[in-house]
């Protein structure tokens, strides 16, 4: 893989917002252990299928009423091309600079959508939709997974911002063939935040919902269901 993978996630659109402030969260980090590896359902889940059409992702993608009350979709955010250096982490930066300037990995198929939401504290929540053979997924997004949670902290400069970085893997839920589950805490500005990312891959379709852990919780179970849907 080489363009948007290794630190992808962590400078997705989201991320961009949690820097400025609109995505804060003050929940405390969850420090329950997970193994080194993710849990791996067995069965036919990696059986091989043609992938899903990105039109028929976007069909798959959560919306306002899956939601729910105070949840309004943000306007597709342009990419970004400043530059973006890993400091402090070799495994990102052995997979090469140029993957940590997409907001996408490296996948046939894809569908995203990102959310605002107004409650107690505004809120954010983004759902990336993937769809390629099994194995490739599981690779792809392991990688990934495996690459930034073996680094407790490192720095990230994008332009002229530097970004303090923590990651923490989490226990993700027992959901689907393969899970991976993470807290990001990025403090830059003076201002700290969290977000939560678990990603979980059924078949040839893989689920990733980042945000606010408390709304990643709330919703990941259905974004599974209706990303596993047929039409």
């Amino acid at each position: 893989m080489r363009r948007s993978t290794t630190t992808a996630l962590a400078l997705s659109a989201l991320t961009v917002l949690a820097l400025t402030g609109c995505s804060r969260s003050t929940e405390p980090a969850d420090t329950s252990a997970a193994s080194s590896a993710p849990a791996h359902r067995g069965g036919n889940g990696a059986t091989a299928s043609a992938p899903l059409s990105s039109a028929k992702l976007n069909e798959r993608l959560l919306n306002e009423s899956d939601l729910g009350e105070g949840y309004t979709r943000k306007p597709q955010a342009a990419d970004q091309h400043d530059d973006v250096t890993v400091i402090g982490c070799p495994a990102l930066e052995k997979l090469g600079s140029d993957a940590a300037t997409g907001a996408t990995l490296d996948f046939t198929r894809t569908a995203k959508a990102s959310f605002t939401y107004v409650g107690s504290t505004n809120s954010e929540v983004s759902e990336e939709l993937y769809s390629d053979s099994a194995t490739k997924l599981s690779n792809g997004i392991g990688k990934v997974f495996n690459a930034m949670v073996s680094c407790p902290s490192y720095q990230v400069a994008a332009g002229s911002t530097v970004i303090d970085m923590g990651t923490e893997k989490t226990a993700a839920p027992d959901l689907g063939d393969e899970q991976w589950s993470q807290l990001l805490t990025y403090s830059a500005g003076g201002q700290r935040s969290v977000v939560k990312q678990t990603a979980i891959r059924s078949g040839n379709v893989l689920v990733i919902v980042s945000g606010s852990p408390g709304l990643v919780d709330a919703h990941l179970d259905k974004a599974l269901t209706k990303a596993r849907t047929a039409h």
